[in-house]
């Protein structure tokens, strides 16, 4: 099948216009900690491989594409490949074969999903997730950016073959693995966007502040990306660096945020689900969109579940029904 003819959004993404557009939530944490199903290595992606999984992602997501018909918005449909590279599948029994296909048919499960449900007032464009090559929040030992486009170009060209129609790096700790990710789908002609993690402070993992990140990746790359996001963090640790007259800000347009205020290193040890407060996080989101309209992607990260993605879209997204 050719990428240039089945990728119905390819060549002009709808979120980049002023429509808002939901997202899902924490699909991890909401099937560990919510569903009680194990994810070794916190990974998604095995779950295609069975009739029940498959079944339970497709219910998952057709949940968040419901929300967003009855409410007038777009719709993100992320697939779960996040931990779907080389390292993390190989701690999961998946040769470089058995990955690629699980890659394919995580885009098929979102094309069906659009097929249900998309409606004309509410696109809903796939994107084929790209998770870390370490941990999600600790950087780890960094890559070169070439060692990073090399790395993550392998699902990248996978998901350019399929009906993805952009591709999206999300909870990234470091500027290189960023900008070979950005370089790998430039390579592949599928455009790209670019989530980067911050810590209580509003700065990477790294220390890197969230705009000399932006600005790096744009100078290594001819500014390729599509857009940026944030995600893995609460609105209360990243909001105070954000600059509604910033250049760089512009080129933010989306968020997925934590349900909890707990720093990373609490999160990484918790052995319980802190779930925060739907409607107080609704709230915040709200308060983002009154400075930064721009910000046309919304959804929820580590900890969401539908309750929060709902009142995300009651505060931000009802009024464009």
């Amino acid at each position: 099948m050719s990428s240039q003819t089945s990728a119905k959004y390819r060549q002009r993404l709808p979120q980049l216009g002023t429509k808002q557009f939901l997202t899902d939530a924490g699909l991890e944490t909401v099937l560990v900690f919510l569903d009680g199903i194990d994810l070794p290595c916190f990974a998604s992606f095995p779950l295609h491989n069975s009739q029940e999984g498959a079944k339970r992602l497709s219910d998952y997501y057709a949940g968040f594409a419901r929300l967003a018909v009855e409410n007038g918005a777009g719709l993100i449909l992320e697939s779960a490949t996040w931990r779907a590279n080389a390292d993390w599948a190989a701690k999961l029994g998946f040769d470089a074969n058995a990955l690629a296909a699980v890659n394919r048919r995580a885009i098929e499960l979102m094309a069906e999903v659009r097929r249900a449900h998309e409606t004309a007032q509410s696109p809903m464009p796939i994107s084929g997730n790209i998770g870390p090559r370490g941990d999600g929040y600790d950087p780890g030992k960094l890559m070169t950016a070439q060692e990073a486009e090399d790395y993550h170009g392998v699902q990248i060209r996978v998901f350019a073959e399929t009906e993805a129609d952009y591709v999206s790096a999300f909870t990234m700790t470091n500027t290189p693995e960023a900008i070979g990710i950005v370089k790998a789908a430039k390579a592949a002609k599928i455009p790209v966007v670019i989530s980067f993690t911050v810590e209580t402070d509003g700065n990477l993992p790294t220390g890197q502040s969230l705009k000399d990140a932006i600005a790096e990746v744009e100078a290594a790359t001819g500014n390729y990306a599509a857009y940026y996001m944030v995600n893995c963090a609460h609105p209360t640790h990243f909001d105070s660096v954000l600059d509604k007259d910033a250049a760089w800000v512009k080129r933010i347009r989306g968020i997925r945020a934590n349900a909890s205020c707990r720093s990373h290193a609490e999160l990484d040890a918790a052995t319980d689900l802190d779930a925060g407060n739907p409607a107080e996080l609704g709230r915040q989101y709200a308060d983002l969109l009154k400075h930064y309209p721009h910000f046309t992607v919304l959804g929820g990260c580590c900890g969401t579940d539908f309750r929060h993605v709902e009142a995300i879209s009651a505060n931000c997204c009802a009024k464009t029904a």
